[in-house]
């Protein structure tokens, strides 16, 4: 490698993960200008693998991305340059793409995606059967309805109105149980278990009611499914997370005061129509110790009988389900309105009112409550999603009208220290360039990410809008 004998150099060792881009056998250590930074790594590399089309590259060293020149790594380091720095690289991102939007009559709070790579086709025992494009959008709105969707943007079912078994009011969030179950919560209170089938005649899918869940004294704004054990968890605004069952079989009897005041309480079942009833029953247990409203909760990412909740009170809980008990709980500054696990790095990510996300080692061992920070959102970041291609990815959205992506090891220096960055915004393609700083007619409301679809992300546009881009993450360790 030719280099300016004048500029102060380094000695580096560059080396891959992937296969695909690794270099010869025999390629040793290279010299190089202290003032390269990522653009001209990449060159280097391109010229070493011969690309007739050059390929552009991300630099990491000791797990954190270059965003500066090497010379300025090293003083900030205080490493010397006589050191040979050991350098992977990996295909830089590509930024995510807009692909469709889905428009609904009313703003939409929560999204989610069947695929034969999503979490409810993996726990079913079945195979997908939906060729690739075939996957479904799950939509849940402050009209009360859920829908589906295909990828050519138009609606395969919609849940009924509540005069035939729907929610009575806005429905704040939705998740897939499996391929042929749908589980929904909203402000009216209740958690609703939903049958949806698809017909193979070209006739519209059909969601229908199956078990009606009472328990909750107040909007119940979260849920979290775990098909394998036939479990479903809720976060309510009554301050209390409630278990459930998703069979009708396992699950109690609904409390008598949850009830509408309007049923035949005896009966304990809702006339849907003429000749449909929709059961009512009760949860497995209530878990309360958080004293302001609950906002997120997720079944821990391996056991089952660990979940954890963030609430309005600042904290985050870790709850032993088969006794109901609050095990941990891990105080921060600020309203924890979101939550995600990065399981292999044994991290919780949780968005605050104080727009920025904050990484929590859940572990009794941990020396500190906050791992990281990770900061660019200017207003509430409210809900959270896990790169499903990635260890150290995550998507967020928030109330300032975007979406960001987040790669944990893409950091910059504050005063505070260490801060992560984002990789990349997502505004909200109904904005054009208009889109107000505050988010204000575009708040973002949820956010999935799908290996298959992309960034599927709902909001206050009432919309549903589908981004798409490449490498944004390596490959998940199994």
């Amino acid at each position: 490698m030719v280099t300016d004998e004048s500029s102060s150099q380094v000695r580096v060792q560059l080396a891959t993960s992937q296969p695909e881009i690794a270099l010869p056998e025999n390629a040793g250590s290279v010299l190089v200008n202290t003032s390269f930074r990522r653009y001209a790594l990449s060159n280097l590399v391109n010229i070493i693998l011969e690309n007739e089309n050059p390929v552009p590259f991300d630099f990491l060293i000791n797990g954190v991305f270059l965003r500066s020149s090497l010379d300025d790594y090293l003083t900030q380091h205080a490493i010397s340059s006589e050191t040979t720095l050991n350098i992977e690289y990996v295909k830089a991102a590509i930024p995510p793409i807009h692909v469709a939007s889905f428009e609904h009559d009313d703003w939409v709070s929560s999204v989610d995606v069947l695929s034969s790579a999503s979490p409810a086709q993996r726990w079913a025992k079945q195979e997908y059967v939906g060729a690739p494009g075939q996957e479904k959008i799950l939509s849940a709105s402050y009209d009360g309805l859920l829908r589906v969707w295909n990828m050519s943007s138009q609606v395969t079912a919609t849940s009924p109105s509540a005069g035939n078994g729907g929610h009575v009011s806005s429905i704040k969030a939705a998740k897939f149980i499996s391929s042929t179950h749908i589980a929904s919560s909203s402000t009216d209170r209740t958690v609703r278990i939903w049958k949806y089938h698809e017909t193979s005649d070209n006739l519209p899918a059909v969601i229908s009611p199956q078990i009606e869940l009472y328990g909750h004294e107040a909007s119940v704004d979260a849920i979290a499914v775990h098909q394998p054990s036939s479990r479903l968890l809720s976060a309510s605004a009554d301050h209390s997370v409630c278990l459930w069952s998703t069979k009708k079989s396992d699950a109690p009897a609904a409390p008598e005061p949850s009830l509408p005041t309007n049923t035949t309480r005896a009966a304990k079942r809702r006339k849907v129509g003429p000749s449909v009833s929709t059961p009512q029953r009760g949860a497995l247990s209530s878990l309360r110790s958080h004293s302001a409203p609950v906002s997120a909760v997720i079944f821990a990412p391996h056991d089952a009988t660990v979940a954890y909740s963030t609430s309005w009170d600042h904290g985050l809980k870790t709850w032993d389900l088969p006794t109901s008990t609050p095990v941990d709980t891990r105080s921060t500054s600020h309203a924890l309105l979101s939550l995600a696990a990065l399981p292999h790095l044994n991290l919780l990510a949780a968005g605050t009112s104080a727009r920025h996300i904050t990484l929590i080692d859940p572990r009794t061992s941990a020396t500190s409550i906050v791992a990281m920070t990770l900061r660019g959102h200017g207003n509430s970041v409210v809900s959270l999603a896990t790169d499903p291609n990635s260890t150290y990815g995550l998507a967020s959205g928030s109330h300032d009208g975007t979406c960001r992506v987040w790669d944990v090891r893409s950091t910059r220096t504050e005063k505070e220290g260490q801060v992560g960055q984002s990789m990349y915004s997502i505004g909200r393609e109904s904005a054009g360039v208009a889109s107000k700083a505050s988010g204000d007619g575009m708040k973002v409301f949820g956010v999935i990410w799908d290996s298959l679809v992309g960034i599927v992300s709902a909001g206050e546009d009432k919309r549903v809008q589908i981004n798409r881009g490449k490498n944004i993450g390596p490959p998940a360790r199994s």
